[in-house]
Protein backbone atom coordinates (compact mmCIF):
# COMPACT_ATOMS: atom_id res chain seq x y z
CA UNK A 1 0.00 0.00 0.00
CA UNK A 2 1.31 3.44 -0.87
CA UNK A 3 2.34 5.84 1.84
CA UNK A 4 -0.27 8.47 2.62
CA UNK A 5 0.13 11.40 4.95
CA UNK A 6 -2.43 11.13 7.78
CA UNK A 7 -5.15 9.35 5.77
CA UNK A 8 -5.83 5.76 4.78
CA UNK A 9 -6.12 5.24 1.02
CA UNK A 10 -8.85 3.23 -0.62
CA UNK A 11 -8.04 0.98 -3.57
CA UNK A 12 -11.21 1.76 -5.48
CA UNK A 13 -13.24 4.37 -3.68
CA UNK A 14 -16.92 3.68 -3.13
CA UNK A 15 -19.01 5.89 -5.39
CA UNK A 16 -22.54 7.07 -4.58
CA UNK A 17 -24.94 9.59 -6.07
CA UNK A 18 -26.80 12.57 -4.63
CA UNK A 19 -29.15 15.24 -5.92
CA UNK A 20 -28.23 17.94 -3.35
CA UNK A 21 -25.47 19.61 -5.40
CA UNK A 22 -26.84 22.34 -7.62
CA UNK A 23 -25.46 25.14 -9.79
CA UNK A 24 -26.60 28.75 -9.78
CA UNK A 25 -25.42 30.99 -12.64
CA UNK A 26 -23.09 33.70 -11.35
CA UNK A 27 -21.70 35.23 -14.56
CA UNK A 28 -21.65 34.21 -18.21
CA UNK A 29 -20.39 35.15 -21.66
CA UNK A 30 -16.79 33.99 -21.23
CA UNK A 31 -14.65 32.32 -23.88
CA UNK A 32 -13.14 29.03 -22.68
CA UNK A 33 -12.74 29.97 -18.99
CA UNK A 34 -10.10 27.84 -17.26
CA UNK A 35 -9.49 29.77 -14.05
CA UNK A 36 -11.45 31.60 -11.33
CA UNK A 37 -8.96 33.45 -9.14
CA UNK A 38 -8.89 36.40 -6.74
CA UNK A 39 -6.33 38.24 -4.61
CA UNK A 40 -6.39 37.73 -0.84
CA UNK A 41 -9.19 39.77 0.71
CA UNK A 42 -10.61 40.82 -2.65
CA UNK A 43 -14.26 40.28 -3.59
CA UNK A 44 -13.57 40.41 -7.35
CA UNK A 45 -13.08 37.30 -9.46
CA UNK A 46 -10.47 37.27 -12.24
CA UNK A 47 -11.59 34.86 -14.95
CA UNK A 48 -8.75 33.28 -16.93
CA UNK A 49 -9.68 32.57 -20.55
CA UNK A 50 -7.64 29.95 -22.37
CA UNK A 51 -7.17 32.18 -25.41
CA UNK A 52 -5.14 34.70 -23.41
CA UNK A 53 -7.56 37.19 -21.84
CA UNK A 54 -8.30 37.80 -18.15
CA UNK A 55 -11.71 39.32 -17.33
CA UNK A 56 -12.91 40.77 -14.02
CA UNK A 57 -16.23 40.03 -12.36
CA UNK A 58 -17.03 42.51 -9.60
CA UNK A 59 -18.57 41.61 -6.28
CA UNK A 60 -21.92 42.65 -7.78
CA UNK A 61 -21.69 39.96 -10.49
CA UNK A 62 -20.84 42.56 -13.15
CA UNK A 63 -18.38 41.58 -15.89
CA UNK A 64 -16.20 44.59 -16.65
CA UNK A 65 -16.09 45.36 -20.39
CA UNK A 66 -12.33 46.03 -20.54
CA UNK A 67 -10.06 43.02 -19.97
CA UNK A 68 -7.71 43.09 -17.03
CA UNK A 69 -5.00 41.74 -19.35
CA UNK A 70 -4.90 40.65 -22.99
CA UNK A 71 -2.13 38.26 -24.04
CA UNK A 72 -3.70 36.96 -27.24
CA UNK A 73 -0.64 38.09 -29.20
CA UNK A 74 1.71 36.14 -26.92
CA UNK A 75 -0.06 32.96 -25.90
CA UNK A 76 0.09 29.85 -28.10
CA UNK A 77 -3.25 28.06 -28.38
CA UNK A 78 -4.47 24.74 -29.73
CA UNK A 79 -4.44 21.29 -28.13
CA UNK A 80 -3.92 21.82 -24.37
CA UNK A 81 -1.99 25.07 -24.86
CA UNK A 82 -3.05 28.56 -23.85
CA UNK A 83 -3.24 30.81 -20.82
CA UNK A 84 -3.62 28.15 -18.16
CA UNK A 85 -3.05 29.61 -14.71
CA UNK A 86 -3.04 32.77 -12.57
CA UNK A 87 -1.83 33.31 -9.00
CA UNK A 88 -1.83 36.56 -7.05
CA UNK A 89 1.04 37.32 -4.71
CA UNK A 90 -0.03 37.05 -1.05
CA UNK A 91 0.89 40.74 -0.73
CA UNK A 92 -0.84 41.75 -3.98
CA UNK A 93 -2.69 44.56 -2.19
CA UNK A 94 0.64 46.32 -1.59
CA UNK A 95 3.02 45.10 -4.32
CA UNK A 96 0.54 44.46 -7.17
CA UNK A 97 2.35 41.33 -8.42
CA UNK A 98 0.64 38.36 -10.03
CA UNK A 99 2.01 35.32 -11.85
CA UNK A 100 0.86 33.54 -15.00
CA UNK A 101 1.39 30.10 -16.48
CA UNK A 102 0.93 29.99 -20.26
CA UNK A 103 2.34 28.36 -23.35
CA UNK A 104 4.33 30.32 -25.91
CA UNK A 105 5.96 28.73 -28.93
CA UNK A 106 5.32 25.27 -27.53
CA UNK A 107 6.99 25.99 -24.20
CA UNK A 108 5.61 26.64 -20.74
CA UNK A 109 6.30 30.18 -19.51
CA UNK A 110 6.02 31.30 -15.89
CA UNK A 111 6.00 35.10 -15.80
CA UNK A 112 5.40 37.92 -13.35
CA UNK A 113 3.12 40.84 -14.15
CA UNK A 114 1.83 43.76 -12.12
CA UNK A 115 -1.31 45.84 -11.86
CA UNK A 116 -1.31 49.41 -13.22
CA UNK A 117 -2.52 52.52 -11.41
CA UNK A 118 -6.00 51.42 -12.41
CA UNK A 119 -6.89 48.43 -10.15
CA UNK A 120 -8.90 46.88 -13.00
CA UNK A 121 -6.13 47.06 -15.62
CA UNK A 122 -2.79 45.22 -15.60
CA UNK A 123 0.55 46.48 -16.82
CA UNK A 124 1.42 44.37 -19.93
CA UNK A 125 5.16 44.40 -19.16
CA UNK A 126 6.34 40.99 -18.01
CA UNK A 127 9.30 39.46 -16.22
CA UNK A 128 9.89 35.86 -17.26
CA UNK A 129 10.80 33.58 -14.38
CA UNK A 130 10.97 30.22 -16.14
CA UNK A 131 10.69 28.80 -19.66
CA UNK A 132 10.22 25.04 -19.75
CA UNK A 133 10.60 22.99 -22.94
CA UNK A 134 7.57 20.87 -23.84
CA UNK A 135 8.03 17.83 -26.13
CA UNK A 136 4.31 17.55 -26.98
CA UNK A 137 1.23 19.76 -26.99
CA UNK A 138 -0.64 18.09 -24.13
CA UNK A 139 -0.14 17.49 -20.40
CA UNK A 140 1.17 20.98 -19.70
CA UNK A 141 -0.26 21.19 -16.20
CA UNK A 142 -1.02 24.89 -15.90
CA UNK A 143 -1.96 25.49 -12.28
CA UNK A 144 0.13 27.63 -9.96
CA UNK A 145 -0.72 28.65 -6.39
CA UNK A 146 0.92 30.29 -3.43
CA UNK A 147 1.16 27.89 -0.52
CA UNK A 148 0.79 28.61 3.20
CA UNK A 149 4.57 29.01 3.34
CA UNK A 150 4.45 31.95 0.91
CA UNK A 151 6.22 30.03 -1.87
CA UNK A 152 4.87 29.65 -5.41
CA UNK A 153 3.91 26.08 -6.33
CA UNK A 154 3.80 25.18 -10.05
CA UNK A 155 2.19 21.98 -11.31
CA UNK A 156 3.90 20.48 -14.37
CA UNK A 157 2.49 17.67 -16.49
CA UNK A 158 4.67 14.84 -17.80
CA UNK A 159 5.21 16.46 -21.22
CA UNK A 160 2.41 14.76 -23.06
CA UNK A 161 1.82 12.13 -25.69
CA UNK A 162 0.54 9.08 -23.79
CA UNK A 163 2.03 6.92 -21.06
CA UNK A 164 4.93 9.34 -20.40
CA UNK A 165 7.09 7.75 -23.16
CA UNK A 166 10.32 9.38 -21.94
CA UNK A 167 9.59 8.67 -18.26
CA UNK A 168 9.93 12.36 -17.37
CA UNK A 169 7.83 12.05 -14.21
CA UNK A 170 10.35 9.77 -12.48
CA UNK A 171 13.45 11.32 -14.05
CA UNK A 172 15.72 13.33 -11.75
CA UNK A 173 18.72 13.56 -14.08
CA UNK A 174 19.32 16.85 -15.90
CA UNK A 175 19.75 16.38 -19.67
CA UNK A 176 22.14 19.01 -20.99
CA UNK A 177 20.34 18.93 -24.37
CA UNK A 178 16.96 19.78 -22.85
CA UNK A 179 17.78 20.72 -19.23
CA UNK A 180 14.35 22.13 -18.32
CA UNK A 181 12.59 18.86 -19.11
CA UNK A 182 13.69 17.56 -15.73
CA UNK A 183 10.79 19.69 -14.40
CA UNK A 184 8.15 17.67 -16.28
CA UNK A 185 5.86 15.53 -14.14
CA UNK A 186 6.89 17.53 -11.08
CA UNK A 187 5.52 19.99 -8.57
CA UNK A 188 7.93 22.93 -8.49
CA UNK A 189 8.32 25.34 -5.60
CA UNK A 190 10.12 28.68 -5.88
CA UNK A 191 10.62 31.76 -3.74
CA UNK A 192 9.51 34.79 -5.76
CA UNK A 193 10.70 37.22 -3.07
CA UNK A 194 14.40 36.36 -3.37
CA UNK A 195 16.89 36.03 -6.22
CA UNK A 196 19.41 33.22 -6.79
CA UNK A 197 22.26 34.22 -9.11
CA UNK A 198 20.95 35.44 -12.46
CA UNK A 199 17.46 34.05 -11.90
CA UNK A 200 14.40 36.14 -11.18
CA UNK A 201 13.50 33.97 -8.19
CA UNK A 202 15.14 32.02 -5.38
CA UNK A 203 15.01 28.50 -3.92
CA UNK A 204 13.23 27.59 -0.69
CA UNK A 205 15.96 26.19 1.55
CA UNK A 206 13.92 23.06 2.32
CA UNK A 207 13.48 22.02 -1.31
CA UNK A 208 14.87 18.45 -1.54
CA UNK A 209 17.40 19.15 -4.34
CA UNK A 210 18.33 22.67 -3.34
CA UNK A 211 22.08 22.08 -3.73
CA UNK A 212 21.85 20.21 -7.03
CA UNK A 213 22.08 22.65 -9.97
CA UNK A 214 19.34 22.35 -12.56
CA UNK A 215 16.72 20.78 -10.33
CA UNK A 216 16.65 22.97 -7.24
CA UNK A 217 13.10 24.04 -8.08
CA UNK A 218 11.69 20.50 -7.72
CA UNK A 219 9.54 19.91 -4.64
CA UNK A 220 7.75 16.64 -5.54
CA UNK A 221 7.60 14.29 -8.54
CA UNK A 222 5.72 11.37 -10.08
CA UNK A 223 2.74 13.38 -11.36
CA UNK A 224 1.01 12.83 -14.70
CA UNK A 225 -0.98 16.03 -15.25
CA UNK A 226 -1.95 17.96 -12.10
CA UNK A 227 -4.35 20.19 -14.04
CA UNK A 228 -5.77 21.80 -10.90
CA UNK A 229 -4.62 21.81 -7.27
CA UNK A 230 -5.44 23.96 -4.25
CA UNK A 231 -4.58 24.69 -0.65
CA UNK A 232 -7.12 24.61 2.15
CA UNK A 233 -7.19 28.29 3.14
CA UNK A 234 -7.77 27.44 6.81
CA UNK A 235 -5.18 24.73 7.51
CA UNK A 236 -2.80 24.69 4.51
CA UNK A 237 -3.51 21.12 3.33
CA UNK A 238 -2.69 20.52 -0.35
CA UNK A 239 -5.24 18.81 -2.63
CA UNK A 240 -4.28 17.68 -6.15
CA UNK A 241 -6.48 16.40 -8.95
CA UNK A 242 -4.08 14.37 -11.11
CA UNK A 243 -5.49 13.37 -14.51
CA UNK A 244 -5.16 9.67 -15.25
CA UNK A 245 -3.96 7.78 -18.32
CA UNK A 246 -6.31 5.06 -19.49
CA UNK A 247 -8.20 3.92 -16.44
CA UNK A 248 -7.85 5.80 -13.12
CA UNK A 249 -8.39 9.41 -12.05
CA UNK A 250 -6.89 10.27 -8.67
CA UNK A 251 -7.15 12.81 -5.88
CA UNK A 252 -4.09 13.33 -3.72
CA UNK A 253 -3.96 15.02 -0.35
CA UNK A 254 -0.88 16.15 1.56
CA UNK A 255 -1.52 17.43 5.05
CA UNK A 256 0.19 20.58 6.33
CA UNK A 257 2.97 21.09 7.34
CA UNK A 258 3.99 19.94 3.88
CA UNK A 259 6.87 17.46 3.57
CA UNK A 260 9.22 17.39 0.56
CA UNK A 261 10.68 14.91 -1.97
CA UNK A 262 7.36 13.10 -2.34
CA UNK A 263 6.89 10.65 -5.19
CA UNK A 264 3.30 10.31 -6.38
CA UNK A 265 4.19 7.26 -8.46
CA UNK A 266 3.44 7.99 -12.13
CA UNK A 267 4.35 6.42 -14.62
CA UNK A 268 5.19 3.40 -12.54
CA UNK A 269 1.70 3.42 -11.06
CA UNK A 270 -1.63 4.86 -12.13
CA UNK A 271 -3.45 5.41 -8.88
CA UNK A 272 -2.84 2.26 -6.83
CA UNK A 273 -2.36 0.04 -9.89
CA UNK A 274 0.90 -0.81 -11.65
CA UNK A 275 1.14 0.94 -15.02
CA UNK A 276 4.71 0.68 -16.35
CA UNK A 277 7.67 -0.40 -14.23
CA UNK A 278 9.90 -1.31 -17.16
CA UNK A 279 12.31 1.60 -16.67
CA UNK A 280 13.97 -0.05 -13.70
CA UNK A 281 13.99 3.11 -11.56
CA UNK A 282 10.54 2.65 -10.05
CA UNK A 283 10.04 2.78 -6.30
CA UNK A 284 7.95 0.15 -4.63
CA UNK A 285 4.27 0.99 -4.37
CA UNK A 286 4.71 1.33 -0.60
CA UNK A 287 7.23 4.14 -1.13
CA UNK A 288 4.93 6.39 -3.14
CA UNK A 289 2.11 8.68 -2.04
CA UNK A 290 -1.29 7.03 -2.31
CA UNK A 291 -4.36 8.85 -3.59
CA UNK A 292 -6.92 9.67 -0.93
CA UNK A 293 -9.59 8.76 -3.49
CA UNK A 294 -9.78 7.51 -7.06
CA UNK A 295 -12.32 6.41 -9.65
CA UNK A 296 -12.15 4.53 -12.93
CA UNK A 297 -13.00 5.59 -16.46
CA UNK A 298 -16.31 3.81 -16.10
CA UNK A 299 -17.30 6.99 -14.24
CA UNK A 300 -15.30 9.76 -15.93
CA UNK A 301 -12.12 10.39 -17.88
CA UNK A 302 -10.42 13.65 -16.81
CA UNK A 303 -10.50 15.00 -13.28
CA UNK A 304 -10.68 18.73 -12.54
CA UNK A 305 -9.34 19.36 -9.04
CA UNK A 306 -11.27 21.78 -6.84
CA UNK A 307 -11.33 22.92 -3.22
CA UNK A 308 -12.00 21.70 0.27
CA UNK A 309 -15.14 23.53 1.34
CA UNK A 310 -14.43 26.10 4.06
CA UNK A 311 -17.58 28.21 3.73
CA UNK A 312 -20.48 28.48 6.17
CA UNK A 313 -23.52 28.84 3.92
CA UNK A 314 -24.02 25.11 3.33
CA UNK A 315 -23.44 22.92 6.40
CA UNK A 316 -23.94 19.76 4.31
CA UNK A 317 -20.81 20.70 2.33
CA UNK A 318 -18.51 21.02 5.31
CA UNK A 319 -15.61 18.57 5.71
CA UNK A 320 -15.78 17.69 2.03
CA UNK A 321 -13.45 18.20 -0.94
CA UNK A 322 -15.18 19.21 -4.18
CA UNK A 323 -13.96 18.33 -7.67
CA UNK A 324 -15.44 17.48 -11.06
CA UNK A 325 -14.78 15.46 -14.17
CA UNK A 326 -14.50 17.16 -17.57
CA UNK A 327 -16.13 14.23 -19.36
CA UNK A 328 -19.07 13.27 -17.16
CA UNK A 329 -20.23 16.87 -16.49
CA UNK A 330 -20.78 16.11 -12.82
CA UNK A 331 -19.58 17.72 -9.61
CA UNK A 332 -18.30 15.33 -6.99
CA UNK A 333 -17.11 15.46 -3.43
CA UNK A 334 -15.25 13.13 -1.11
CA UNK A 335 -15.92 12.93 2.60
CA UNK A 336 -13.56 12.15 5.45
CA UNK A 337 -13.76 8.40 4.77
CA UNK A 338 -12.76 8.85 1.11
CA UNK A 339 -16.09 7.89 -0.46
CA UNK A 340 -17.18 9.83 -3.56
CA UNK A 341 -20.63 11.33 -4.07
CA UNK A 342 -21.60 12.65 -7.50
CA UNK A 343 -24.18 15.23 -8.50
CA UNK A 344 -26.63 14.80 -11.30
CA UNK A 345 -25.36 15.61 -14.81
CA UNK A 346 -24.95 19.24 -15.83
CA UNK A 347 -23.59 20.77 -19.05
CA UNK A 348 -20.54 22.88 -19.89
CA UNK A 349 -17.50 20.61 -19.32
CA UNK A 350 -15.97 21.85 -16.07
CA UNK A 351 -12.42 23.18 -16.21
CA UNK A 352 -11.80 25.01 -12.93
CA UNK A 353 -13.09 25.90 -9.49
CA UNK A 354 -12.96 29.17 -7.59
CA UNK A 355 -13.35 30.18 -3.96
CA UNK A 356 -14.79 33.50 -2.82
CA UNK A 357 -13.77 35.57 0.17
CA UNK A 358 -16.10 33.55 2.41
CA UNK A 359 -15.02 30.12 1.19
CA UNK A 360 -18.06 29.50 -1.02
CA UNK A 361 -17.31 27.59 -4.22
CA UNK A 362 -17.74 28.37 -7.91
CA UNK A 363 -17.12 26.36 -11.07
CA UNK A 364 -16.31 27.23 -14.70
CA UNK A 365 -17.77 25.54 -17.76
CA UNK A 366 -15.12 25.78 -20.47
CA UNK A 367 -17.59 25.05 -23.28
CA UNK A 368 -20.58 26.93 -21.89
CA UNK A 369 -18.62 30.02 -20.84
CA UNK A 370 -20.62 30.12 -17.59
CA UNK A 371 -19.35 30.65 -14.04
CA UNK A 372 -21.73 29.04 -11.55
CA UNK A 373 -21.99 29.04 -7.79
CA UNK A 374 -22.20 25.59 -6.22
CA UNK A 375 -25.24 25.41 -3.96
CA UNK A 376 -27.04 22.87 -1.79
CA UNK A 377 -30.46 22.30 -3.34
CA UNK A 378 -31.73 20.52 -0.23
CA UNK A 379 -32.37 23.91 1.40
CA UNK A 380 -36.01 23.89 0.27
CA UNK A 381 -38.72 21.91 2.06
CA UNK A 382 -41.74 20.46 0.31
CA UNK A 383 -44.53 21.64 2.62
CA UNK A 384 -43.64 25.27 1.91
CA UNK A 385 -43.66 25.10 -1.88
CA UNK A 386 -46.43 22.51 -2.13
CA UNK A 387 -48.77 24.86 -0.32
CA UNK A 388 -48.17 27.71 -2.73
CA UNK A 389 -45.50 29.66 -0.84
CA UNK A 390 -42.26 30.93 -2.33
CA UNK A 391 -39.29 32.94 -1.06
CA UNK A 392 -37.02 35.24 -3.02
CA UNK A 393 -34.25 36.09 -3.43
CA UNK A 394 -32.53 33.03 -2.04
CA UNK A 395 -29.65 33.48 -1.25
CA UNK A 396 -30.48 37.00 -0.02
CA UNK A 397 -28.58 40.00 1.35
CA UNK A 398 -30.91 42.74 2.65
CA UNK A 399 -34.52 41.61 2.24
CA UNK A 400 -36.57 38.46 1.75
CA UNK A 401 -40.05 38.34 0.29
CA UNK A 402 -42.54 35.58 1.06
CA UNK A 403 -45.41 35.25 -1.39
CA UNK A 404 -48.45 33.00 -1.69
CA UNK A 405 -49.89 31.95 -5.02
CA UNK A 406 -53.17 30.49 -3.70
CA UNK A 407 -55.83 31.17 -1.08
CA UNK A 408 -53.35 30.96 1.80
CA UNK A 409 -52.58 34.43 3.13
CA UNK A 410 -49.70 35.43 5.37
CA UNK A 411 -50.38 36.59 8.92
CA UNK A 412 -46.98 36.00 10.56
CA UNK A 413 -43.35 35.44 9.54
CA UNK A 414 -40.78 34.00 11.94
CA UNK A 415 -37.07 33.41 11.38
CA UNK A 416 -35.01 30.86 13.32
CA UNK A 417 -31.35 29.87 13.25
CA UNK A 418 -30.46 26.26 12.50
CA UNK A 419 -30.45 25.43 16.24
CA UNK A 420 -34.12 26.46 16.45
CA UNK A 421 -33.61 29.78 18.26
CA UNK A 422 -36.17 32.39 17.19
CA UNK A 423 -34.46 35.51 15.86
CA UNK A 424 -37.22 37.57 14.26
CA UNK A 425 -41.00 37.71 14.25
CA UNK A 426 -43.30 40.08 12.35
CA UNK A 427 -47.08 40.10 11.93
CA UNK A 428 -48.94 40.95 8.71
CA UNK A 429 -52.61 41.63 7.85
CA UNK A 430 -53.34 38.44 5.92
CA UNK A 431 -51.47 39.52 2.80
CA UNK A 432 -50.39 37.47 -0.20
CA UNK A 433 -46.90 38.99 -0.16
CA UNK A 434 -44.74 40.09 2.77
CA UNK A 435 -41.23 41.52 2.87
CA UNK A 436 -38.88 41.32 5.83
CA UNK A 437 -35.54 43.08 6.41
CA UNK A 438 -32.62 40.76 7.22
CA UNK A 439 -29.71 43.19 7.37
CA UNK A 440 -29.15 42.25 11.02
CA UNK A 441 -28.57 38.58 10.20
CA UNK A 442 -25.07 37.22 9.73
CA UNK A 443 -24.17 35.08 6.71
CA UNK A 444 -25.49 31.55 7.04
CA UNK A 445 -28.54 29.29 6.81
CA UNK A 446 -31.84 30.15 8.49
CA UNK A 447 -35.34 28.68 8.75
CA UNK A 448 -38.34 30.85 7.91
CA UNK A 449 -41.91 30.00 8.90
CA UNK A 450 -44.96 31.58 7.29
CA UNK A 451 -48.26 31.36 9.18
CA UNK A 452 -51.56 31.57 7.31
CA UNK A 453 -54.88 33.02 8.53
CA UNK A 454 -55.92 29.71 10.07
CA UNK A 455 -52.77 29.55 12.20
CA UNK A 456 -51.07 26.78 10.22
CA UNK A 457 -47.33 27.25 9.67
CA UNK A 458 -45.20 26.32 6.66
CA UNK A 459 -41.43 26.40 6.73
CA UNK A 460 -38.40 26.45 4.44
CA UNK A 461 -34.73 27.36 4.56
CA UNK A 462 -32.95 30.35 3.11
CA UNK A 463 -29.41 31.64 2.92
CA UNK A 464 -28.02 35.04 3.90
CA UNK A 465 -24.95 35.90 1.84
Amino acid sequence: MKKLYFLTALFFTMVSNSQTIGLQTYASGFSSPVGIERPVGDSRFFIVQKGGIIRIVTGQNTVLPTPFLNLTGIVSTGDENGLLGLAFHPNYATNGFFYLNYTQGGNTVIARYSVSDDPNIANPTRTVLMTISQPFGNHNGGCLKFGPDGYLYIGMGDGGSGGDPFNYSQNLTVDITNPTRVYLGKMLRIDVDTIAGLLNYGFPPTNPFVNEPGKEEIWAYGLRNPWRFSFNRLNGDLWIGDVGQGNIEEIDKVQSPLPTAMNFGWRCYEGNVTYDTSSGNCPTLANTIAPVAQYTHATGCSITGGYFYTGSTYPNFQNKYFFSDYCNNKVGYINSSGSITWSSTFTGNFSAFGEDINGELYIAGVNSGVISKIIDTSLATNDFTENGFSIYPNPAKDLITISSSNQNTISLIEIFDITGKKLKSEQFLNTNEATLAITDLASGIYIVKAQDASGKKFKTKFVVE
